[in-house]
């Protein structure tokens, strides 16, 4: 029997209420974490990841991915500081390098990270989910943020759905829906106005698709020969959700763009994050087929699942349910495991965490931050680690 996956959970640091006393008891072995106090492009120094490494480690634990060391908007529009905000994420490479760390997990999304519009989705049993309403998106697009241009990016059907769903919400849930929509990174409490917001979407004017690919291979390529030197693992988070929103192009969607991302610079040290919950939204990607094709590339992995609805919304399953077979993912990533040790490669325990989580139990009493609760966490990784175990038993 070869190595299980890494098992990890998502800390955000000593600020979080959820305690690296609590993950212990969960059964993680490994830390997920980034300083996410250091504002976005500037240079972690080695002093502070030290000391986050030190209490990572006082409490038993290795801090095995760092999520994320985030990229600058600079670089991702090329704009005139593109080059020294590269080169300050190069010197976080190798300060991280130079205290232990392996792998940098970070995404290409312009502006916003992951999006949602509600963060208290009911499920028939009353835990609290995550969802994306496509509706409501297409109603704060129209209504609210009045994006010049918007309509021609919805059909009559899908305009009249978004009028309807705003006719239905007060002032109060119009409110909440914008804070929702405009939150900032994951570790922060920022929340963009609607004319910060207005302000970013001016400088992606001249930045289509296309050109946020090229954007992006100009990063890999500047950054991945380091990267190499330094022996870290880079692997690049998909789009959640997995399309273009908000006027925003989206490039790490499907199988191609990660083809492409890879194809962009071939190294072993530029990879993938394989989150099953981004790439799940949509039902034209082969979950199964995307670990069996470009497994060699994995380096992290997310494990959460997603219910599609017909009119492109979703919302967070539990990590066996959903719209994704797990079980085949799961047992896809385990032949690549096989093919690791046949090919003589070390990195076979592939960190793993359960992404996201229902709020069960005890979590209504945390404030966590949305889909980081603990118990429900703790169910998802119990779930998997069954499922692992179980595939290995059978085909090992």
């Amino acid at each position: 029997m070869f190595n299980n996956l890494e098992q990890t959970f998502r800390w955000f640091g000593p600020n979080d209420p959820v305690t690296l006393a609590a993950i212990k008891q969960a059964g993680a072995t490994g830390i997920v974490n980034a300083l996410h106090h250091i504002p976005c492009g500037e240079v972690w120094c080695v002093d502070e990841i030290k000391q986050r490494d030190a209490i990572i480690k006082a409490a038993g634990f290795n801090w095995s991915v760092v999520e994320s060391v985030n990229i600058h908007e600079s670089i991702k529009t090329a704009g005139s500081l593109r080059d020294h905000y590269i080169e300050n994420y190069i010197t976080t490479i190798n300060n991280l390098a130079a205290v232990g760390i392996k792998v940098i997990c970070y995404n290409f999304m312009p502006v916003l990270d992951w999006t949602r519009t509600n963060l208290d989705f009911r499920l028939p049993n009353d835990a609290s989910a995550l969802r994306y309403d496509a509706p409501a998106v297409t109603a704060f697009d129209l209504y609210i943020l009045e994006r010049e241009g918007a309509y021609a990016d919805f059909s009559e059907q899908q305009q009249q759905a978004a009028k309807a769903f705003l006719d239905g919400i007060s002032a109060a849930e119009k409110e909440l829906l914008t804070n929702t929509i405009m939150a900032g990174l994951p570790g922060t409490d920022e929340v963009f106005t609607i004319n910060e917001f207005k302000e970013h979407l001016k400088k992606y004017q001249d930045t289509d698709a296309n050109k946020l690919k090229e954007n992006l291979a100009y990063f890999l390529k500047a950054i991945i020969p380091h990267a190499e030197k330094a022996g870290i693992k880079m692997c690049i988070h998909p789009d959640d959700p997995p399309f273009p929103i908000l006027g925003l192009p989206r490039v790490v969607s499907t199988e191609k763009d990660l083809t492409d991302v890879v194809a962009s610079c071939p190294s072993p040290n530029n990879g993938i994050t394989f989150c099953t919950g981004s790439l799940g939204a949509r039902p034209d990607n082969d979950l199964p087929g995307i670990v069996s094709r470009l497994g060699e590339h994995i380096h992290f992995l997310h494990l959460r699942n997603v219910q599609r609805e017909a009119d492109g919304s979703f919302y967070e399953a539990d990590h066996l349910g959903g719209s994704n077979d797990m079980y085949a993912i799961m047992k896809n990533v385990i032949l690549e495991q096989q093919k690791r040790v046949a090919s003589g490669r070390g990195d076979i325990a592939i960190p793993m965490r359960p992404d996201h989580g229902h709020k069960i139990l005890d979590d209504f009493s945390y404030d966590t931050y949305p889909g980081y609760s603990v118990a429900g966490r703790l169910k998802g990784l119990a779930e998997l680690r069954g499922l692992e175990m179980g595939i290995k038993r059978s085909i090992v």
